[in-house]
Formats: structure tokens, sequence, C-alpha cells
């Protein structure tokens, strides 16, 4: 520590304020002299060293008995590497529109409330610090990393208006992070460089109305198994590179509400995540591929043109959609769309959404989209399997439309009586059996087990075209009862 007489007129004055908490404010009066970023210019009237201030955070000059201590300079440039490594901090520190040479060092320190606010500094490093109170940064320019890695801030982490800058990518490294209040990065605040919270720990929420992401090389924010109480990217958050949320618990909303998602490949991924409320309504659809897969959420708001090109479902869960656009919730049209975005075929999906129609009593729309899963499954299927799989469309719907079977049944009466009640048959037993029926015939063709007694009392000349049509109904009939058989049995076991 400097003695007394070695230090310079600011520093005595910082020095002898500090026993009563009150401010040295060493600004010029002017926007343009105070604005930090000038501040390697300061002059020495302005200068701290930072051995000084590491010397009265840590406990220098100790106060009488009662007094409230603080550390609260304004407009200084400070020298040299405040270190407050493992140190035990039991005032406040509050530096505003100050310069800083080298990083300071937080790294392991237990302290009360710390602010650098509207400062310029080379990075933090606070490392399972251990905060009584608030971090603030509000308004404050980082080119360098803030590092809260497995750090514990029992009050607020306030960034507002911050703008972090890191060379080597990461602007806020804070795995492990573990809150007691919330983490607010609002309006104005920008991070040029990932935001990792991998494993943070946020009880309080996570808010970044306005924000700005920019990492395009890589995620601009991973909160992999972070638990949260609520997640808030909204107003115009802007995230060029991925929002990663994997594993992620969120006990309350989950929101992209007005959110701009610029990721190239994957601009959301989700996977695993579990929440109570995600309201997915971006002021556009992302950039890239949304990725559900293994999701769960109590409720899904969604609009129209929420979603991009890609969107991948398999295994996602959800109890109740609703459409925030003015559309039906229950448009089955655009769900099954929805569900077509998921590259190649998957099952789940559209089991899932079926489940829920029948929850909420809608069964002709479950059948419609099970119909729809049939046909998308089709076509991973070899030709032969395709072939089979338009008959049994055509015929019943894959059983979830077997009516259709009695309109081609109708069709193929119709089609019987006007070719058959033209001519004359001949009887197989002159004199015996029923007089001829066309009607009656042509439904004794169509039905392939027992008999009305028709088919086998009358019979055509070889060769006549009723014979072909009388051959052709039987493969029809024997076609149709296949087809009801299989499509009704794959509709009750849900195939």
């Amino acid at each position: 520590m400097l003695p007394y007489e070695e230090m310079t007129s600011p520093e005595r004055e910082l020095w002898d304020a500090f026993p009563e908490g009150r401010q040295v404010d060493l600004r010029a009066g002017t926007p343009s002299e105070d604005d930090p970023a000038q501040g390697a210019d300061w002059g020495p009237e302005r200068t701290l060293r930072a051995a000084v201030v590491t010397a009265l955070a840590r406990g220098a000059n100790a106060a009488p008995p009662g007094a409230v201590t603080a550390l609260h300079v304004a407009g200084a440039r400070i020298t040299g590497q405040l270190d407050l490594a493992e140190a035990e901090i039991s005032n406040r520190l509050r530096f505003e529109g100050c310069w800083f040479e080298e990083a300071p060092s937080l790294y392991g320190a237990a302290t009360r409330t710390i602010g650098f606010i509207g400062c310029q500094v080379p990075g933090i490093d606070a490392t399972l610090a251990s905060i009584e109170g608030t971090l603030s940064l509000e308004r404050s320019v980082l080119h360098g990393t803030l590092s809260l890695m497995r750090a514990r801030i029992a009050g607020e982490l306030q960034l507002r208006g911050a703008k972090l800058s890191a060379p080597d990518g990461r602007a806020l490294f804070a795995g492990g992070l573990v809150m007691e209040g919330g983490v607010f990065c609002r309006r104005g605040f920008v991070a040029h460089g990932g935001i990792r919270l991998l494993g943070a720990q946020l009880p309080g929420g996570l808010f970044m109305e306005g924000a700005r992401l920019e990492n395009p090389d890589g995620p601009a924010l991973l909160a992999d198994n972070a638990v949260a109480q609520t997640l808030v990217f909204t107003e115009g958050f802007t995230a060029q590179g991925t929002v990663r949320l994997r594993g992620a618990q969120v006990a309350d909303q989950l929101t992209f509400d007005g959110a701009y998602l610029n990721g190239e490949d994957v601009a959301l991924d989700c996977s695993r995540m579990q929440a109570a409320d995600l309201r997915f309504t971006p002021a556009a659809p992302p950039a890239g591929a949304v990725d559900l897969r293994g999701a769960h959420v109590s409720v899904l708001h969604d609009g129209e043109n929420s979603w991009p090109g890609v969107v991948r479902l398999q295994g996602f869960s959800y109890a109740s959609l609703q459409s925030e656009d003015g559309l039906r919730d229950h448009d089955v049209t655009r769900r099954v769309a929805w569900i077509r975005r998921e590259p190649g075929y998957a099952p789940q999906p559209y089991e899932q959404l079926a489940s829920w129609y029948r929850q909420v009593g809608h069964e002709d729309d479950a059948r419609k989209v099970l119909l729809a899963k049939q046909r998308h499954r089709r076509s991973t299927l070899h030709p032969v399997g395709r072939v089979w799989g338009h008959l049994l469309d055509a015929l019943v719907g894959y059983g979830y439309r077997p009516w259709l079977a009695g309109v081609w049944i109708m069709a193929l009466a119709v089609l019987g009586m006007v070719v058959f009640g033209g001519q004359s048959p001949k009887q197989a037993q002159p004199g015996q059996g029923p007089p001829f029926n066309a009607l009656v015939y042509t439904l004794d063709l169509l039905i392939p087990i027992g008999g009305l007694g028709q088919r086998t009392a009358w019979y055509w000349p070889e060769g006549s075209p009723a014979q072909w049509l009388s051959y052709a109904l039987i493969a029809a009939g024997w076609l149709l009862t296949t087809a009801v058989v299989a499509g009704v049995s794959r509709s009750l076991n849900k195939s």
C-alpha cells in the first residue's frame, strides 16, 4: 500500500472520503470531456492508481464504529489492475463514468453491491465471486469477457444498456451462475460474442427485451440445462447466431414475442426443454430451423407466420395449442402443414396432434390428422406399398373415411343396373330360381361373402361385355372388402 504522503491529490481525496461514504467526482462537467471512451487521455488530475483503490476496498483506512463506508468515484482514470481476488469486502463499491486500464479481478471475492456504471472496462473476472447484493454494469462498455463462472449473486445482475465485446467470442461467460434476483439485459444491451449460461440457476428470470446478440460464427446464447422462472426475448430482441436452450427448465413463461432469430443453420434449439408456457410469436419467421425435439410445454402460443421452413418436432409434446393471430386454434390444415415442416417422416408429431384434437373434442379433425399421417408415410414406402396405399386412400381413406366404400358401392350398383338392365342373361337352370333383377344381381356380385341368389341363378354369354363387367364387379367387391378391413384395422391400431 502506498504511504499517504506519496498519494496524488485525487487519491488523497478518495482516501479521505472513503470512511464517510462520500462520492469523489473527478468529472470536468462537459459530455465530451467526460466520455469514458476518451479516458486514456485524461490527465493526472483525474487519475487513480489501482493499488490505492484496491487498498481501500480491502479495508484500509477503516472507518470509526457505526460509520457506513463506501467507495464511490466518478470520472476517474484507473491505472493498473484493481485486484480484489479472494478479498472479503464489507463496503459498497461504485465506479461511475470511469476508465480502467486493466480488467478488474473479483475472482473468488466476497463482496456487497458493486457497480460499474457507464464505464469503459477491458473485461471483468468475477469467477466464483459471492456478491451479497447487486452487480450492475448499466451503460458500461466491456472490451473483454465478463466472467461470472459459478458465481453467486444475491441481488440482481443489471446489464441494461451495457455493451460487451469479446475478441475470443465469449462476451458473457457465466456457466453455473447462481442468481437469487433477476438478470436484466434490457433495452440497449448489445453483446458482440456469445453469452454462456450453461446450467445457470435463474429463479428471478432472464429479461432481454430489445437486446441484441451478435455471434454469427457460433451460438449467440447458450443456456443448456438452465433453470429459470421466466425467459423473456421480446420487443425486438435480435440474435445473430443460434439461441440454444437444450434441456432448460422454465417454470413459467418462455416468450419470443416480436423477436428476430437470425441464426442461419439452427435459429432456436429447445430440444429436451420444459416450459409451462411457450409464446412463439416472433416478428418474422426465423432464418434457420427451430428444434423442439423431446421438448414439453403446457401451452404453445404461435401464429401463422411464426415458423421457419424446418421445424424439428419429433418427441415434442404439449397440452394445449393457441393461435395468437386471429386464426382458429383448431385449424387442422394449418396444423398439418406445421408438422410437414419436420424433415422426413416422423409419426409422433401426428399422433400428438391427433391426441390433442381428441382431447378438445374434435374427433373429425383427429381423423384428418391421422389420414395426413398415412399419406405422408406412403411417400416413404416401396413402389408396391405406395400403390396399395393409394388404393386404400381412394377406397376408404385408410379407414378414416369408411363412407367412401359406400360411395363406391352405390356408383358400381348404378353402373350394373344400367348395363345389366338392358340385356337378357341366361338362366342357369331353366324354370328354376328367382326372376332376374339388375340391382340385386349387381349387389350379389359386389358382396363376396354369402349371396342373394342372383349370381348362381343367372349367367351371361361367353365373351359378352356383361360377363366381363360381372367379373370386374366381383373383383371390385373383394377389393373393397379387403380395403375396408385393412383400413379400419389400421386406424384402430393407430399404425
